[in-house]
C-alpha cells in the first residue's frame, strides 16, 4: 500500500470576485521511501495541493476527494487525529522561513515543544534532542543558537531550524515547499543533501515541490509536472528530463539556462501567459500556449499512458518525445 494516495483532489477557493480552482482532479501516489518532485510554473496549485492534504487551507478554501495517508483519508479526518500526524508522522518545511517560526518565542523552545507534545519527552531530554538535531543540520554553536529568537537568525539559519523542526519525530513523509529559495547556492547544497541522507538512510518519503528542475534531477525519483491545477505529465526522473512528451513540459526544460549557450543568446521563454483560474479555457488548459494545438484540445484531456513511458494529459500521439538539454 502506498504511504500516500491521493484521489481526486480538488481544491476551490471563493473570492469576491469568483471562485478559484486551485486544484483540479488530482490523482497520484508516494511510495514509502520515494521522492515525488513536484514542478510547474507559480499558481499551478502546487503548495495548495498539499496545504490541502494536511489540513491548513484558508478559510475560504474547500477541499474535496481523498487524501488517504497511511490509510487514514487526512481531508475527512478530525482536528485531533490532524494534530497526532502533523509533525509527527509527516512534516512540511515551509517556503516562507520567516513568518512559520514564531517571532517572540526562542528558537529552542519552538523546537523542543515538538518533543514534549509528539513523544512525551521531558524538557531537559528534549533539549538535548534538539541540540543534537541543530547539529545534525550543521547550525553552528547550536546551544547559542537554541537561545536566539528567530530574526537574530540568518535566512539559511532559519531554514535549517525549520527543517531540523520537521525531522525531529522522525517523520515517514517530509513535505519540502521550495526548501532552497533565496538561498546562496552552498546553503542550497547541504539542505539537499540532508533531505538526500534522510530518504535513504531513513527511508522517509519526501515530496520535493518546487519551480527549479535542478533541485528536482538531482534529488527526485518520479516528477509531477502541474499546469493549472492540473498533473499535465507524471513520470520517472530520467524519463522526464531525457524524453518529456507533454508540450508544457518541453516547454519548461527548453526555459533552462545552459552554462554551455552561446554568449548573448537569448533565453527560450513558453508564449503567451498562465490562464486565469477564475475562468479556465475549455478543454486543455494549455492549449492557447501549445503550438501543436488542434480542434481535438478542446476536450479537456484525461492523464493516460504516454508512448514513451509514465502518463501525459494531451490528446495527441503524435509528438514525438523531445530530449531535453543535458
Amino acid at each position: 500500500m502506498a504511504l500516500l494516495d491521493v484521489r481526486n483532489l480538488n481544491v476551490r477557493f471563493e473570492t469576491p470576485d469568483g471562485a478559484v480552482e486551485a486544484v483540479s482532479d488530482l490523482s497520484f501516489t508516494l511510495e514509502k521511501g520515494e521522492c515525488l518532485g513536484i514542478v510547474g510554473e507559480s499558481g499551478s496549485g502546487k503548495s495548495q495541493t498539499f496545504m490541502a492534504a494536511m489540513g491548513l487551507l484558508a478559510d475560504n478554501g474547500k477541499a474535496s476527494g481523498e487524501v488517504l495517508f497511511d490509510g487514514v483519508n487526512l481531508l475527512t479526518a478530525g482536528e485531533k487525529t490532524l494534530n497526532t500526524i502533523r509533525g509527527n508522522k509527516a512534516s512540511m518545511v515551509f517556503q516562507d522561513h520567516m513568518t512559520s517560526l514564531t517571532p517572540h518565542m526562542r528558537v529552542g523552545r519552538q523546537l523542543t515543544e515538538v518533543l514534549v507534545r509528539h513523544r512525551g519527552m521531558d524538557a531537559a531530554t528534549a533539549r538535548d534532542a534538539v541540540i543534537a538535531m541543530l547539529k545534525r543540520v550543521q547550525i553552528p554553536e547550536p546551544a547559542r543558537r537554541a537561545e536566539m529568537y528567530p530574526h537574530e537568525l540568518s535566512g539559511g539559519l532559519r531554514q535549517r531550524v525549520m527543517i531540523a523542526m520537521s525531522l525531529l519525530c522522525s517523520p515517514a513523509l517530509l513535505i519540502a515547499d521550495e526548501p532552497t529559495t533565496a538561498l546562496d547556492v552552498t546553503v542550497q547544497a547541504l539542505i539537499l543533501d540532508l533531505i538526500r541522507e534522510v530518504k535513504e538512510k531513513e527511508h522517509t518519503s519526501v515530496i520535493m515541490i518546487t519551480h527549479d528542475l535542478g533541485v528536482v534531477a538531482g534529488i527526485a525519483d518520479r516528477v509531477a509536472v502541474m499546469y493549472a491545477g492540473r498533473i499535465v505529465e507524471l513520470g520517472d526522473v530520467n524519463q522526464i528530463f531525457t524524453a518529456p512528451q507533454h508540450p508544457y513540459t518541453q516547454g519548461l526544460l527548453a526555459c533552462t539556462p545552459r552554462l554551455d549557450d552561446v554568449l548573448g543568446k537569448s533565453l527560450k521563454t513558453i508564449p503567451g501567459q498562465p490562464p486565469n483560474l477564475q475562468r479556465l479555457p475549455p478543454g486543455c488548459a494549455f492549449a492557447p500556449r501549445c503550438t501543436y494545438r488542434i480542434a481535438a484540445c478542446a476536450a479537456r484531456p484525461p492523464l493516460r499512458p504516454a508512448a514513451g513511458g509514465g502518463l501525459k494529459a494531451c490528446v495527441r500521439d503524435d509528438i514525438q518525445p523531445v530530449r531535453a538539454a543535458s
